[in-house]
């Protein structure tokens, strides 16, 4: 079994495969403004890199599905650091879930709100995993014609999830999910290209993207919920009542759906 590191990136691979610390095969999408491919190995390990004009997280994440290699891939982001034993970490939980599509793992500087021991996913428990935790086969990603949303994820101008709303897609469509509290990486999360805090678009955004993904009913309770919960997280930007007001008001306008209609 063979496993690929898929990396996203925007005009600075060189930097991103240094620090990333790769033992493993990878493949980079490089949103760089140009059109080139490039090959090369690092001691066993076969790295390639695809630079494209494309723009999108969402959209760097297809591509890098669509191209690869590996009989596993895991996720990555130009902001995280992998551990020295990620591939036999990887590859031993593949070996002892035969029947996983999809394993996701924990990264070690981020605080988890699952229990600690190896369970199934569901939709619902799918929301507190985070893409720099995922690993999967993407033979079968590709057979079940299951992708990335473009109108979700960095560069979308909607803010993130794009990874909540791919398992939840995943696990609908029949993929078995695990999660596996054993550490492959570490995050950085020096800057982020939608996250500015806790303002009004932050929880505008989140109430049209958690509609988009939930349905109405839903969308209202867990904004409900995330008011009350996550106080402590906002509270020094914005008032329990504005975030709130602002989340509903993205609930109620149902952009990304209205987008999506336009596309089609």
């Amino acid at each position: 079994m063979k496993l690929e590191v898929l990396i996203s990136c925007m005009g600075n691979h060189n930097e991103v495969i240094e620090k990333t610390g790769l033992r493993s095969d990878a493949l980079v999408i490089d949103q760089c403004g140009r059109e080139q491919e490039e090959e090369f190995f690092s001691g066993e390990n076969r790295i390639r890199i695809l630079e494209t004009e494309e723009r999108g997280l969402s959209n760097s994440r297809n591509m890098a599905i669509r191209n690869a290699s590996g009989d596993v891939v895991l996720l990555c982001d130009d902001d995280e650091s992998l551990e020295e034993d990620y591939p036999q970490t990887i590859l031993r939980a593949y070996e002892n879930l035969p029947d996983a599509d999809i394993i996701a793992f924990r990264v070690k500087n981020q605080p988890s709100r699952l229990k600690q021991n190896v369970q199934r996913l569901n939709q619902w428990t799918a929301l507190r995993i985070s893409s720099w935790q995922i690993t999967f086969r993407p033979k079968v990603i590709l057979e079940k014609g299951l992708s990335f949303d473009p109108l979700l994820g960095a560069g979308s101008g909607n803010g993130a999830s794009e990874e909540v709303h791919f398992l939840r897609q995943c696990i609908k469509a029949g993929c078995k999910a695990y999660y596996v509290p054993e550490d492959i990486a570490s995050v950085a999360q020096e800057s982020s290209t939608w996250f500015t805090g806790f303002d009004q678009k932050f929880f505008y955004q989140r109430g049209t993207v958690n509609r988009y993904m939930l349905g109405l009913p839903v969308s209202l309770f867990y904004a409900l919920y995330y008011t009350v919960a996550k106080r402590n997280l906002y509270r020094n930007d914005i008032s329990s009542f504005d975030a709130l007001k602002y989340t509903l008001k993205g609930i109620i306008s149902n952009d990304i759906e209205k987008e999506k209609k336009k596309r089609k």
